[in-house]
């Protein structure tokens, strides 16, 4: 690779795209990981003997290992090399996919869970910031773009993939189907990789982490337990106590460290607030609506599974697509536009979802599917666009560890809401299992219509793109 004094990489590999291989794929195969089992959902409850809202921990448990990981990948990379890290995530995710693929029962498979949950909070950060310092200045669109399009293409095909499996082989072939791409990432991470970052080897705030882990597990397990326990049973409100007493002291922990793990100052700057509100409000949109919509099309309009995957890929093809072409709209008309547009269309798309029966014909159900994946990403990448911009330099590797991370908990924490709800109108009348599913799907859905008339009038306070110029 050519370079020039004034286009020249901070830091030189000899090969840097096979560098990348081994990040993309393991980046692939975590988003993949992340929501391709949502359709497996209703096989793996009657395969593990356990309800709604056990099952949805193998969601809500991998999303809160991932977001417990991520806050700490910045000071994990200046403890040990960047090779040491990927491979250490390749090799956990591979165990994990492992430990799944062969369990028995609900605990085996969750634990399993839990454990690809650490390789994909190591990998993908790293992804990103091993980019921004390997290749020159005049390269790193079209690499970081590469970077975003193997991000949004992994959902995109996840359910199909997922349904194609599961009319022909058993669950356990989905866990075993990530080992072939992680093993094919291992091997370009031992041949390929070099370390990036600078090994300081900085102090360690045990407190910090281990009060980002109760805090954020309290706020997790709270919800989750809410659709078996109710909101007001012991367990939950214990938990979800324990989770905000717990996330105080480390918020205000964070606020006064010199070198913090979250550098939560950010949110004094009102520009990156609003941003980082709406992305993780849009997050929880669409977590919510995708892991209610492969149920509720198997449990409510009774579709088999693998046509369920094929009715979800048009959707999921319009997002990636939406996606890669939303952050250009940033540019030429600033965040406030595009968000409000994409916020309405993803109102249509969720009113339309809430006035589905358990009799709609699957052409609705794919129109109401477009249209909310055309809304969520229009909004999501200007609003991250906008509240990144906001920063400089330097924090902006802050800022984007901050919406990493929060993405994920609130992935989860709207997960469990939807379950909660999902469970409460299945409760809430009287009817076949069809139609008191419907019912749980119209309450899950309506917590989703919640969210996105809050980031609707949120968006009112995104600047025009010239007052923020």
């Amino acid at each position: 690779m050519d370079n020039t004094q004034n286009n020249t990489a901070r830091k030189q590999l000899s090969h840097p795209k096979l560098a990348m291989v081994a990040m993309l794929l393991g980046a692939f195969v975590g988003m993949l990981s992340e929501t391709s089992l949502n359709i497996a959902l209703p096989k793996l409850m009657l395969s593990l003997r356990v309800n709604m809202a056990t099952i949805q921990w193998l969601v809500t448990g991998y999303m809160l290992v991932i977001g417990i990981i991520l806050p700490l990948s910045s000071l994990i990379s200046k403890w040990f090399t960047t090779r040491q890290i990927i491979i250490f995530g390749l090799a956990s995710f591979i165990i994990g996919a492992v430990i799944s693929a062969c369990a028995n029962n609900f605990p085996g498979v969750l634990i399993g869970r839990m454990v690809q949950g650490i390789g994909t909070g190591l990998i993908l950060p790293l992804m990103f910031a091993v980019a921004m310092q390997i290749f020159p200045p005049q390269k790193l669109g079209a690499v970081l773009g590469i970077c975003a399009l193997v991000i949004m293409f992994a959902p995109a095909i996840g359910p199909t993939l997922t349904g194609l499996i599961l009319a022909k082989l058993s669950w356990r072939w989905i866990f075993w189907l990530f080992i072939p791409f992680l093993a094919l990432a291992l091997i370009f991470a031992m041949t390929s990789l070099e370390n990036v970052n600078n090994i300081t080897k900085p102090h360690v705030d045990w407190l910090s982490i281990i009060e980002s882990a109760i805090g954020f597990s309290g706020l997790v397990i709270g919800a989750s337990l809410s659709s078996r326990d109710g909101w007001l049973s012991v367990p939950v409100l214990s938990a979800l106590i324990v989770g905000v007493v717990v996330l105080g002291f480390y918020v205000h922990g964070q606020l006064h460290l010199t070198e913090p793990i979250l550098n939560l100052r950010l949110f004094k700057i009102p520009a990156f607030r609003t941003g980082a509100l709406l992305v993780m409000l849009d997050f929880g949109i669409i977590l919510s609506a995708m892991y209610l919509l492969p149920n509720y099309l198997q449990n409510g309009l009774l579709i088999p599974v693998a046509l369920t995957g094929m009715i979800m890929l048009p959707g999921g093809v319009i997002n990636a697509v939406t996606s890669a072409l939303a952050g250009r709209l940033y540019d030429n008309i600033g965040a406030r536009k595009p968000v409000m547009f994409g916020l309405v269309i993803a109102l249509i798309g969720a009113i339309m979802f809430a006035c589905t029966s358990e009799h709609s014909s699957v052409g609705y159900i794919i129109a109401a599917h477009v249209i909310l994946m055309i809304g969520c990403p229009l909004a999501m990448s200007p609003a991250q666009t906008s509240s990144l911009n906001s920063l400089n330099g330097l924090e902006s590797a802050d800022g984007s560890t901050i919406l990493n991370t929060l993405q994920q908990i609130v992935g989860a924490l709207a997960t469990a809401f939807a379950t909660s709800f999902l469970e409460l109108g299945q409760k809430n009348i009287n009817g076949t299992a069809a139609v008191k599913f419907t019912n749980g799907f119209h309450y899950g859905i309506y917590f989703t219509l919640v969210l996105v008339i809050i980031a609707l009038i949120l968006s009112f306070r995104l600047q025009d793109r010239a007052k923020e110029t």
